[in-house]
């Protein structure tokens, strides 16, 4: 059976032999509900969940507190994860992939998170680069760059993020001139995850600076060796260290138009629409943070005694464990409703961006209540929850500010109403 297959894999499992098309094939048959959301995980479903819970027992966390504390990049933990097929999920069969829905990839990202969302993003990372890819490629440019990303454990890049304009991506002024079969490519992006470690690029450029937002950018795959790309120092983060942060640089680098993505001044749209995919699996890591916060804390109230008794016992530590599982829950609950919906071709913008905001609210309040259950000891780095607190706080800024979902969840309230 499938499951026996994928619960006992770490050594014995091919990608390409055995993992990757048995699961693809499965997914894609009519086992697969459609009809609505289910609270039970398909058969499918658990195998994948417990083979990301298993991986990231063995090869995450035991290696958690090394990365965060020395800022190397996991390299081999990521190659392993490739090799097992946590790695990009969504790429379609056609070029390689398993070609999995978001709600799958939510359950995976979950897992990983619960181990370090730093080695997390960096995985994650490759699907927000691949995003504007698998929505507006040519079957040529799938082929090409999605392939390769099945062929060889490679990473990419999501380049929009500038100094001056992070949430308003409107401000972007890093700009691409026509000349000939060309485009010239100058500007600068920053705090762009696997910066330096990418293959390529999905890049968003200005190409028409008198056009409204919706007409004036265009989306390029840009191969990460090409002169003229000069990559910044690795940033040193609050959190989640073990992802590679970075500047890029753009001077004078030459783009083919073979490598423009979809239509001239359908760039922003493209690079979007790709937040409706990749928002609820960031939102699924904040629910694995928290889980894990919770988790630790549980475990930590049941042998911490006080006053003659568990802390768990106390009112008040029991009151914040139930408020921090009621927060899990529930995000959760917004995290697979958007990635279903999203599977099921739906516009998910609304619930992605609630989840999004839901989940990373969660897992900052999970991660502070249970540095606060530790005492004194979850200010000290010998205590995991040190870590989540300070992994926990990014969430509430990259892929869109907390305060930028509630701008769009309102906006929708607003054109509801009309």
């Amino acid at each position: 059976m499938i499951v026996k297959t994928i619960v006992n894999p770490l050594k014995t499992l091919s990608r390409q032999s055995c993992l990757l098309p048995t699961i693809a094939r499965r997914y894609l048959s009519s086992e697969v509900p459609v009809g609505g959301p289910a609270f039970a995980l398909t058969e499918d479903q658990q195998s994948i969940q417990e083979l990301a819970r298993k991986f990231t027992a063995e090869e995450i966390i035991p290696k958690a507190a090394y990365h965060d504390q020395t800022g190397e990049y996991p390299t081999e933990i990521i190659k392993k994860a490739w090799e097992l097929g946590l790695v990009n999920l969504h790429i379609p069969q056609d070029y390689g992939g398993m070609g999995l829905g978001v709600l799958d990839s939510a359950i995976v990202s979950e897992e990983l998170a619960y181990g370090c969302t730093g080695i997390q993003t960096a995985m994650e990372a490759n699907g927000l680069a691949e995003a504007p890819v698998i929505l507006a490629a040519s079957h040529e440019q799938k082929k090409k760059y999605l392939g390769r990303m099945s062929e060889e454990p490679l990473m990419a890049a999501y380049c929009v993020t500038e100094p001056i304009a992070g949430s308003d991506v409107a401000s972007i002024q890093t700009k691409a001139e026509k000349k000939g079969d060309k485009w010239i490519l100058n500007g600068q992006k920053m705090w762009i995850t696997n910066g330096g470690k990418a293959n390529w690029y999905f890049v968003l450029a200005k190409t028409d600076a008198s056009a409204r937002a919706g007409d004036a950018f265009t989306g390029f795959i840009v191969d990460a060796d090409s002169p003229g790309i000069s990559v910044g120092r690795k940033e040193i983060n609050m959190g989640q260290r073990a992802s590679d942060t970075r500047g890029i640089t753009f001077e004078d680098v030459e783009v083919s138009d073979e490598n423009r993505l979809g239509e001239v001044g359908k760039g922003f749209k493209i690079a979007m629409g790709a937040f409706d995919i990749t928002r609820p699996l960031v939102a699924a890591g904040a629910v694995g943070l928290a889980r894990r916060a919770l988790d630790e804390a549980l475990k930590y109230s049941m042998e911490r005694k006080t006053m003659g008794r568990s802390i768990i016992q106390h009112q008040a530590i029991s009151f914040m464990l139930a408020d921090m599982a009621m927060g899990v829950e529930s995000s959760r609950m917004m995290v697979w409703r958007a990635g279903w919906m999203r599977d099921q071709g739906q516009r998910n913008t609304y619930y992605a961006s609630i989840a999004k905001a839901l989940a990373s609210e969660v897992a900052n309040k999970c991660a502070a209540d249970a540095v606060q259950i530790f005492g004194g000891n979850g200010y000290n780095t010998e205590y995991p929850v040190e870590k989540l607190m300070r992994d926990a706080k990014i969430f509430q800024i990259y892929e869109g500010t907390s305060q930028i979902q509630r701008l769009i969840i309102s906006r929708h309230l607003a054109e509801s109403m009309k």
